[in-house]
């Protein structure tokens, strides 16, 4: 996972990133976010244009060497990855950062 290189959706207007906003299982109202990343650039674009067909000139695909995923999260304060499987349906898989 370190050596590979991911894309990530991002906002052109306030440079945000997508993310999947999931409910605490504690009950409380905090949600956890998590970063989706894709495994191509035409996956993120496929993503964007299935899901988000009206705001896609919004965000722009931007690419990221695994070994600088950790800090990113830890700057950004996200819970762990999305890593999107199948952006169609979508089917993604959620990893918690330790």
């Amino acid at each position: 996972m370190l050596s590979q290189v991911y894309y990530l959706l991002r906002s052109k207007a306030d440079g945000s990133y997508v993310v999947a906003r999931l409910n605490s299982q504690q009950g409380d109202s905090k949600n956890s976010n998590y970063l989706l990343i894709f495994n191509e650039s035409f996956d993120a674009l496929i993503y964007l244009n299935t899901h988000g067909n009206d705001i896609r000139e919004s965000f722009a695909v931007e690419s990221i060497a695994g070994n600088q995923l950790g800090n990113l999260m830890q700057r950004w304060g996200f819970t762990g990855v999305g890593i999107v499987q199948d952006p169609l349906l979508p089917k993604v898989n959620f990893l918690v950062k330790d």
